[in-house]
């Protein structure tokens, strides 16, 4: 017998209600679960802290979702359901880049998000919606099925790297901003110990505004496509995501 389908709805019927107890249902706790996450990071979900806003005991969730892991899952499909998948009117190559740029904003819109997508498989309903779109936009692009299947996975583990490097930051904690600690110490290099380091400061600061995530979508693209494919990078790119440096 075959595990269970975490995202298959169960058949659980609450027995509370009423003025003073709303009743309780999987929607209800993967809401909470994500609504936490939102605030307090990855760290400040927990099924205890999720029973006690919801004024039950934890016992009582289990009846609607196996563990944490599970519940983690739920709470990243239930998120990545903000992602814009299709532009309408538009070639593959730049629907592929609103997609990323679509992707990276979910991700960098709630602290701790991009952890979990880190450490949680996304098989759910929205993360499938995602990877078909992507799947669509390689074959238009001309890659074969294969390529396609292995590219729609870096595509995603690239983008979700670099939300979880950057995401949740204040300026003071970002390593990319100027006054950060890895901006501090690149700059601060000996030129005789680090020669290499030292002549490259400006450039390994450099990159604002999406362009290191368009720089790479050039060069994972070009790895990806036929040879009378290859892309050249475009004069304007879109805003993907916020500053990654």
């Amino acid at each position: 017998m075959g595990a269970r389908n975490p995202f298959e709805a169960r058949e659980v019927t609450s027995r509370r209600g009423g003025p003073s107890k709303a009743p309780l249902s999987r929607d209800a706790i993967v809401a909470e679960a994500l609504r936490q996450l939102r605030r307090d990071g990855l760290a400040g979900m927990s099924l205890r802290k999720v029973a006690t806003a919801l004024k039950t005991g934890p016992a009582s969730l289990y009846a609607y979702v196996d563990d944490l892991h599970e519940l983690q899952a739920l709470v990243l499909d239930r998120a990545l359901a903000k992602v814009v998948v299709r532009g309408a009117g538009r070639g593959w190559r730049a629907r592929l880049e609103s997609l990323l740029a679509s992707y990276l904003e979910v991700l960098f819109g709630s602290p701790g998000l991009a952890a979990l997508a880190l450490g949680t498989i996304a098989v759910g309903p929205n993360s499938l919606r995602i990877t078909e779109i992507l799947l669509g936009l390689f074959e238009e692009a001309g890659v074969d099925r294969r390529t396609a299947a292995w590219a729609s996975d870096l595509f995603l583990l690239y983008a979700t790297a670099i939300a979880a490097e950057h995401g949740g930051r204040d300026a003071k904690h970002d390593p990319a901003h100027p006054a950060g600690a890895v901006a501090r110490a690149i700059r601060g290099v000996s030129a005789l110990e680090h020669p290499h380091l030292h002549a490259a400061r400006a450039e390994l600061l450099s990159g604002g505004g999406g362009q290191r995530v368009a720089w790479a979508i050039d060069v994972l693209l070009k790895g990806i496509l036929p040879a009378d494919r290859k892309a050249s990078p475009a004069r304007r790119r879109p805003r993907l995501g916020r500053r990654v440096g």
